[in-house]
């Protein structure tokens, strides 16, 4: 049996309402991230995944312009197999992350208005990013890289 050379080989869509689906989806997620590139605590790199996960299984000239813009360049490098981020990039990520969202929380439950639930908000979409970037820069058992020979 055959495996793919990356674990997520693209696989189409089965309909065309299926497909169309799929492009908004990653339209949704490509702009979601694009606000976290500039909103503290919003985390970019999971929205960009997914992006490409949906425009790889349904418009993969999509996939590919996605990956070319220079705004989300730095994000994407990970889709590679075996992508590592190295551990000095993981805590400052994760440190300059969590800054952010200490900040962003705190300035919204403060003042005349306070909003503690877009604050749970803040913190909840910290943790799932700080799950994906902690996954992202530990090393992946099983998955080989190539080598230059």
């Amino acid at each position: 049996m055959d495996h793919p050379t990356t674990p997520t080989q693209a696989r189409p869509a089965r309909s065309r309402l299926h497909r169309w689906l799929l492009v908004i989806g990653g339209v949704t997620l490509v702009g979601i991230g694009a606000v976290g590139v500039f909103l503290p605590g919003l985390p970019t790199t999971i929205f960009l995944l997914g992006a490409s996960w949906c425009f790889a299984r349904s418009c993969p000239w999509l996939e590919e312009r996605l990956i070319r813009i220079p705004l989300f360049r730095p994000f994407l490098i990970y889709l590679d197999a075996g992508a590592q981020m190295p551990r000095k990039v993981v805590i400052w990520t994760l440190v300059v992350m969590w800054c952010a969202i200490a900040f962003s929380s705190v300035f919204v439950t403060l003042g005349e208005n306070p909003r503690p639930g877009l604050a749970s908000t803040i913190v909840a979409a910290g943790l799932i990013g700080s799950f994906f970037v902690l996954r992202l820069g530990r090393k992946r058992v099983g998955v080989e890289t190539e080598t230059k020979r």
